[in-house]
């Protein structure tokens, strides 16, 4: 590809991609067939659908002596005990994690499209991952996907003070590779921390997935540019020449 005064594309991980979405999807659906020859009469959507709204509210702080796998047993253990209105015990909540995190891995892959992007891409750029979450969680997706290989620098946000969208964790992006802000893109499906956080740090663009369509919700960043899949982004970068 032609140069077009960018030098690196800093990716985010997860649904922009990967699809971590479909695979927590293909995930619970497992959980819930395990249920179904566990627990006579629980409703089990009620229980899947508690577990994933502590999954979205979740708060790990490494330090404060638990891991991100208990923090995750506790969260089924609690989705059981509320939603089925019995106490089953802790290796059934277990036994879901368990399930859950194995199956979610197994249906994380970079798609052969999105890897010849990627394997397009690195030799006309350096390729920066800049993942938020947990480092060991983050780091069992990366593994999973074997991608590693494919970029010049993995940052994930688990590891650093501050996570997307804080300026410092793209600063550290910029030191590792020795570039300016305006010499790279972010392209992730977040508003809130990757389209957010490449505003906050200075960049030449912000390219945001929109894979559902419609417009930004109000009170938002706006990106530079919208698409509907990473697939898209050689458009982009046709368009910044």
């Amino acid at each position: 590809m032609e140069d077009c005064g960018i030098s690196v594309i800093l990716f985010d991980l997860d649904n922009t991609l990967v699809d971590t979405a479909g695979a927590g999807k293909v995930a619970i659906h497992k959980v819930s067939e395990l249920l179904k020859n566990k627990l006579d009469r629980a409703n089990i959507s009620d229980i899947c659908e508690q577990f994933g709204h502590k999954l979205l509210k979740e708060s790990f702080n490494p330090s404060a002596g638990q891991t991100i796998d208990e923090i995750r047993i506790n969260h089924w253990h609690e989705a059981l005990q509320e939603a089925g209105g019995v106490d089953p015990g802790r290796d059934l909540a277990s036994e879901c994690y368990c399930m859950w995190k194995t199956t979610r891995l197994q249906n994380l892959s970079l798609s052969p499209e999105v890897l010849a992007l990627l394997d397009d891409l690195r030799h006309s750029y350096k390729l920066v991952l800049l993942t938020n979450g947990d480092t060991q969680t983050q780091q069992e997706k990366i593994e999973a996907v074997r991608c590693e290989g494919l970029f010049s620098a993995v940052v994930v946000g688990g590891e650093h003070a501050e996570q997307k969208p804080a300026a410092s964790i793209f600063t550290h992006c910029f030191e590792l590779l020795g570039v300016k802000p305006q010499d790279c893109i972010m392209v992730g499906d977040s508003l809130d921390t990757d389209i957010q956080g490449g505003f906050n740090a200075g960049v030449r663009a912000t390219v945001w997935i929109n894979k559902k369509g419609g417009s930004p919700p109000e009170n938002t960043m706006m990106p530079d540019y919208t698409i509907p899949s990473v697939l898209d982004l050689p458009n982009v970068l046709a368009n910044l020449r």
